[in-house]
């Protein structure tokens, strides 16, 4: 039913064993447990993008925290239009919730994959997920990508005298199975294996979550829903790796162990990356502030221009026709100069010695005249 997830970790399981297999060896437990691990950075590396985008989705969801409150508690009464405003939001920021679990929801397959085809290779048990199949059936049997010889290696190989597809749980008839290929692996051997991986993936657990609740936001970290996540990822998540340990396979401990040396690698790098480029970009926004803010001293430039008034306009005036205006007004002046002349000599009064009639003393301005409100006597 899900053979489009046990082909494609089958196939890449089967391209590392063979690289390891040609090195140490292809019954070599060695070689099947760096399959095991290998197979788990291949996947890492395929979702190394995502990731990121995981890391940057946090990011921008710490960001858009206090928004995303206000429209909750604008349309508290209307869940429709709440809504539709968040999704508003998170198109105008490019913000998409998937991408914050898409690397979670990827790797759930692989593991699901991973368990399937390791336990595939004895299928003698008849408890869960067994096929009640003979021994010699059972080695005979292709699993998926690999082949009946690979199978064979497979139950041939051993990791400090245990199979790496054993647990310390498993029942007793099922271990008999790999005797026909080897020593009949004890509960003790298993257990000597499997306590320190289950040791080491439950403390390698414990710091991944820890480092990530470090990079939490004080007000994320204050909300109740975050610390009850953050207790959970801190204390109860380890202390599961410890439980459910003597049901796991070795290969699946060692998958967990895998997991968590690839994560903790890669958030130091991941974050160390992100935090230098929004350093440089706060740099830059303050060089760009201080390059157009004035210098120490200096007046503040105003963009407003001042308004002119407007001027009055004149009206035009012909060159010709001033010409003439002013000729007439000159003419005009003569002529009325003769005839004060004129009537000046014949009523009798005094001239000047050269005939020309004295000037009348200037008047006085009004504004220097007193002002008397008394009547003139006559």
């Amino acid at each position: 039913m899900l053979d489009f997830i046990y082909y494609p970790v089958s196939g890449i399981l089967w391209v590392w064993h063979k690289v390891f297999g040609a090195v140490l060896g292809a019954d070599n437990g060695f070689a099947w447990a760096l399959s095991v691990m290998f197979l788990v950075f291949t996947l890492r590396a395929i979702l190394y993008k995502p990731f990121v985008r995981q890391v940057r989705t946090t990011r921008q969801m710490q960001e858009l925290q206090p928004q995303i409150k206000a429209l909750q508690k604008k349309y508290s009464k209307d869940r429709q239009r709440m809504a539709v405003e968040m999704q508003k939001l998170q198109k105008e920021h490019g913000f998409n919730p998937v991408m914050g679990c898409l690397p979670v929801l990827l790797q759930a397959p692989v593991f699901i994959g991973l368990f399937h085809v390791l336990r595939s290779f004895n299928r003698t048990g008849t408890g869960f997920g067994g096929l009640g199949m003979s021994v010699e059936e059972n080695a005979n049997t292709p699993n998926y990508f690999f082949s009946a010889d690979d199978v064979q290696s497979f139950l041939s190989a051993r990791l400090f005298g245990a199979p790496i597809s054993s647990f310390i749980t498993m029942p007793r008839e099922t271990l008999e199975s790999f005797g026909a290929y080897g020593t009949v692996p004890s509960v003790a051997n298993i257990a000597a294996v499997s306590i320190p991986l289950m040791i080491l993936a439950s403390v390698a657990t414990h710091f991944n979550s820890r480092a990530s609740v470090a990079r939490q936001s004080p007000a994320a970290a204050a909300n109740p829903q975050s610390a009850i996540m953050n207790k959970l990822a801190l204390w109860v998540f380890p202390l599961g790796v410890l439980v459910g340990g003597p049901f796991l396979m070795i290969a699946i401990l060692l998958y967990w162990v895998a997991n968590n040396i690839w994560t903790y690698a890669q958030q130091h790098i991941v974050f160390r990356r992100i935090d230098a480029e929004e350093s440089a970009k706060k740099q830059a926004a303050m060089e760009r502030r201080a390059d157009t803010a004035p210098k120490p001293g200096a007046r503040p430039t105003r963009d407003k221009r001042k308004r002119q008034a407007p001027q009055k306009s004149s009206p035009a005036v012909n060159p010709e026709s001033g010409a003439k205006d002013k000729a007439a007004d000159k003419g005009a002046t003569d002529q009325g100069t003769e005839d004060k002349t004129e009537s000046a000599d014949a009523s009798g009064e005094s001239t000047n010695g050269d005939g020309s009639t004295p000037r009348p003393p200037k008047p006085r301005p009004s504004t220097n005249r007193p002002r008397s409100n008394k009547r003139k006597r006559r």
